[in-house]
C-alpha cells in the first residue's frame, strides 16, 4: 500500500488508516485476527479514541505484537487539562503502549471548546506536558466544523488535522476545502474523516452498517469513487469507517489507486447534489 509524509514529521502513513471502532465489541480473537490482516495489508497508521465503545480495550492486545512497527494515533474529548491528563493515563493503559505517537484533540465544534482548550487550564496545555514526559510524541485535533478548526489553527502549532473531506460534503457544501487549504499552507499533515461516507440515515431506515452514524458507500465500487476523490486531494490518509468489510473495501480502492478523471469528477459532483450530507451540521 503506499504511503506518505506526514506534514513536517518525515513519518510515512499507509494512505488508509485503521480507525479503531472496527474492534469495538468484537471478541479478542476475531479483533486480532482483523489487525493481523490489516497489518499484512499494508495499514501501519491506527487511530482510536475512548468514545469508541471498548475500542481500546480490544485494539490494545490485538496491535501489541506490532506496536513498534505502526504510528498509533488517540484522541480525547476533554477540554480541560485535568481531565485530558486522567484520560490520556488510561487511554495508555488500555493500548498497552507508553506513548502514542499523535495524541488529538476530538471532534472540535465550537469557539467555546477551542477557549477552553486553549485557556492556561486547558487540555492543550496537558497535551504539551505530556509531550515533554514522552507520552505523545506529536499534537493534532480532529473537529467537526470549519469555524473551529481554522480557529485552531490560528492558535497552535499543531502536527496534523484530522477532518472530513468527503465527496459530496466538499462539492455541494464546499464543506473542507477552506481548511484543507489553510493546512497545506501551513505546511502540517492533513488526515481525512468520513472519506466513505455518503449521507444520512433517513428516519426510520434500515441500518445494514450499526457503528456508523451515517450512511456510508453502498458496494466496492462507490467505495473505490469514493477513496479516490479524498486520496487525490494533497493529504497524507484517510481513516477507513467502523465495519471491517468497508476497511477492506478501502484497501482495495488503495491498492489500485488512481487521481481521478476530469470524467469522474463530473460524475462525483453529479451525485453530490441529490445527497443529503453530513457535513456541515446544522441547528
Amino acid at each position: 500500500m503506499e504511503k506518505r509524509v506526514l506534514g513536517k514529521t518525515g513519518e510515512t502513513l499507509s494512505v488508509v488508516g485503521f480507525g479503531g471502532i472496527i474492534v469495538m465489541d468484537e471478541n479478542p480473537q476475531q479483533s486480532s485476527r482483523i489487525v493481523a490482516e490489516a497489518v499484512e495489508r499494508g495499514i501501519n497508521y491506527f487511530d482510536v479514541a475512548p468514545s469508541y465503545g471498548n475500542a481500546e480495550e480490544r485494539l490494545g492486545p490485538a496491535l501489541q505484537p506490532y506496536r513498534n512497527k505502526v504510528f498509533l494515533a488517540c484522541k480525547t474529548e476533554k477540554r480541560t487539562a485535568t481531565e485530558a491528563r486522567a484520560e490520556l493515563k488510561t487511554s495508555l493503559e488500555h493500548m498497552r503502549t507508553d506513548h502514542f505517537d499523535l495524541y488529538q484533540l476530538h471532534a472540535v465544534t465550537t469557539l467555546e471548546e477551542v477557549d477552553t482548550i486553549c485557556a492556561a487550564d486547558g487540555a492543550l496545555n496537558a497535551f504539551q506536558e505530556a509531550r515533554q514526559q514522552g507520552k505523545v510524541r506529536y499534537i493534532g485535533f480532529s473537529a467537526h466544523s470549519e469555524e473551529a478548526a481554522l480557529a485552531l489553527l490560528e492558535r497552535f502549532e499543531f502536527t496534523s488535522v484530522l477532518f472530513p473531506l468527503n465527496w459530496a460534503c466538499w462539492y455541494k457544501e464546499k464543506f473542507g476545502q477552506t481548511v484543507l487549504k489553510k493546512a497545506e499552507e501551513q505546511g502540517i499533515g492533513r488526515l481525512a474523516l468520513k472519506a466513505l461516507a455518503k449521507r444520512k440515515w433517513k428516519e426510520g431506515e434500515e441500518k445494514p452498517w450499526p457503528k456508523c452514524w451515517y450512511a456510508p458507500v453502498d458496494d466496492p465500487q462507490e467505495a473505490e469513487l469514493a477513496l479516490r476523490f479524498t486520496l487525490s486531494l494533497p493529504i497524507t490518509a484517510a481513516v477507513s469507517p467502523s465495519h471491517a468489510e468497508l476497511l477492506w473495501w478501502a484497501c482495495e480502492a488503495a491498492e489500485n489507486f488512481s487521481p481521478l478523471s476530469p470524467a469522474e469528477e463530473k460524475l462525483l459532483k453529479s451525485r453530490a447534489r441529490a445527497q443529503d450530507t453530513i457535513f456541515p451540521e446544522l441547528g
